[in-house]
């Protein structure tokens, strides 16, 4: 079958280890008009949109990790959190050591004030950024769909013990070694897809995906050709059907660039 959905994971994936775009990313997209060229992230909308600008209205977005859903500025989809939820998560991590909440809303992505430090890594991912002592009201005034948790000394890993009583409806997703992810259980890259999928009427056997963390399972299992990087995560390697080359050895292109061969 075709490939008609491509869907890219951008950190670790599409980005080599300096940040860097593939030179031929957006050339290959201006020439593959019949396929959908998802770029899901953790990242934040404006963020991404900013990283395209050649071609960034031939692009479809998911950002946050599937908390929202973009495509030509408009919002297609999105999963928001109850109020009630977002306080009790940001009284839970305000009591541990070394990490620091960003909200992740449509407007806006909101913080606290940080070590110069924390806040350049977070500006990384977060274009729209605002600074406020008050992120609960923040949170009151826009749609939030993700807790972000910048977690120091790279220890997101260990980290995650401190949200194993979460509520239910609710899950804490690792995604990288400074980052956790809080959002409600249905939020995940592979659903935001799925909108896509069906919005387009793109079969799962007919889409594509490449990632290299845990917040891309549900992307991976989404779509019936799944890449993980060979700078990856080992369970997902263990869920993927293929292993790419590494993110710093042109792991993404080299399979694109064999796509019309395949098609």
């Amino acid at each position: 079958m075709d490939i008609q959905l491509v869907a890219l994971d951008m950190d670790g994936t599409l980005l080599d280890s300096q940040k860097r775009l593939p030179p031929d990313f957006m050339d290959w997209v201006k020439t593959h008009p019949n396929i959908k060229t998802v770029i899901a992230s953790g990242r934040q909308y404006d963020t991404l949109y900013k990283e395209f600008i050649p071609i960034q209205d031939q692009l479809i977005y998911v950002a946050e990790n599937g908390g929202f859903v973009f495509e030509h500025g408009e919002i297609l989809y999105s999963n928001e959190m109850q109020k009630e939820d977002i306080r009790q998560c940001l009284d839970l991590i305000d009591g541990i050591r070394g990490l620091t909440p960003i909200l992740c809303g449509a407007k806006a992505a909101y913080m606290r004030r940080a070590e110069e430090s924390v806040c350049r890594e977070v500006r990384i991912y977060y274009a729209s950024l605002q600074q406020t002592e008050q992120l609960y009201q923040a949170a009151l005034q826009d749609t939030i769909v993700k807790i972000a948790i910048f977690v120091d000394d790279k220890m997101a890993e260990t980290s995650m013990r401190y949200f194993a009583g979460i509520a239910g409806h609710l899950a804490a997703v690792l995604s990288g070694d400074s980052w956790i992810d809080i959002s409600n259980r249905t939020v995940n890259k592979g659903v935001a897809v799925a909108a896509i999928q069906e919005k387009y009427g793109i079969a799962e056997e007919a889409s594509m995906a490449f990632g290299d963390y845990l917040n891309d399972l549900a992307l991976l299992k989404n779509c019936g050709e799944s890449y993980c990087m060979k700078n990856g995560h080992p369970d997902l390697k263990k869920a993927a059907k293929y292993i790419a080359d590494s993110n710093d050895d042109d792991g993404v292109m080299k399979v694109l660039r064999q796509l019309s061969g395949r098609m």
